[in-house]
């Protein structure tokens, strides 16, 4: 499955021009981001929880205490909506109106399901958000299995929307070329490893590396 297949829900309707078929700059926005919003109906209302997630293959794995309110919600089959956005800059135009920001977008349709494989979903979303740490430290024992939910989001239904470049002008506001214009690029970076206090090891190499 190379490319987006948009359905009723996925089309992108604003900024058609933005949209991006290719299903391969889904799973690069997907594995480049640390946080999704999750929404969901509960009791007649819109939730949105942001929360830690991570992919394998064409899904998308979430997880939380068995003991949520939402979760519960999303456990019995309800549809939900997930967003992860990365901003790249924030765009100066010669008028405010045409102020901007270039990000990549992906927004994912589907149902939550309590994922098949546990220690699957459970260790994407680990290997996701601090790679080796699975292989490094304990892993959950039966105990911390049962007071965990892990949910599974099918990726078909999908949708992405990427802005790069410059600012959009009026004819007028380029002629008269009154003040400044062009992009402040925001950039992301990891900072150096902070023991806690209580240990006596080094910092392993997949935690002092991943910045470099």
């Amino acid at each position: 499955m190379t490319t987006l297949s948009p359905t009723a829900r996925s089309t992108v309707q604003r900024g058609k021009h933005r949209a991006v078929t290719e299903r391969s700059r889904l799973y690069e926005i997907l594995d480049a981001g640390l946080i999704c919003h999750l929404a969901v109906e509960v009791d007649g209302a819109p939730v949105v929880l942001p929360t830690a997630y991570g992919r394998h293959g064409n899904t998308l794995y979430l997880h939380g205490s068995t003991g949520a309110r939402s979760l519960r919600e999303l456990i019995a089959g309800k549809p939900v909506c997930v967003a992860v956005t990365l901003v790249d800059g924030v765009v100066y135009s010669r008028s405010v109106f045409h102020h901007s920001m270039n990000y990549r977008s992906a927004v994912v349709h589907g149902t939550a399901e309590l994922a098949e494989d546990v220690e699957l979903g459970l260790r994407a979303i680990v290997d996701h958000v601090s790679p080796g740490s699975w292989d490094y430290a304990r892993n959950p024992n039966k105990k911390e299995i049962a007071k965990t939910a892990v949910l599974a989001i099918d990726l078909t239904e999908a949708s992405v929307k990427v802005r790069e470049g410059g600012p959009g002008e009026e004819p007028e506001d380029l002629a008269a070329d009154a003040v400044w214009a062009g992009v402040l690029p925001l950039h992301t970076t990891w900072g150096s490893p902070i023991s806690d206090d209580a240990t006596s090891h080094d910092v392993p190499a997949h935690v002092s590396e991943r910045g470099r």
